[in-house]
């Protein structure tokens, strides 16, 4: 049986992302009602900031509380993995 892997920041970045969710929602709504390119744009951008700023969180989350501070092979290989997505 596998333990939930939950981290004290977990909360804070579900609740970003849903907010993230709710913005894409609203884009796609401009889009369906013809709104100007520009502000679809604008509106993208801001999902898109709020989407990679999540994913930084999560990834330096990880790395402060998921790996040793002995800095084993194992925990060097799972950084140089993670790290990709920075």
């Amino acid at each position: 049986m596998t333990h939930p892997h939950v981290h004290a920041s977990h909360p804070a970045l579900v609740t970003r992302l849903k907010r993230a969710d709710g913005h894409l929602r609203a884009v796609i709504e401009m889009i369906e009602a013809g709104k100007p390119c520009l502000d679809i744009a604008h509106q993208l951008q801001a999902v898109e900031k709020a989407v990679i700023n999540a994913k930084r969180a999560l990834i330096h989350d990880h790395i402060d509380h998921c790996l040793d501070a002995e800095h084993s092979a194992d925990d060097r290989a799972k950084m140089k993995a993670i790290s990709r997505y920075l």
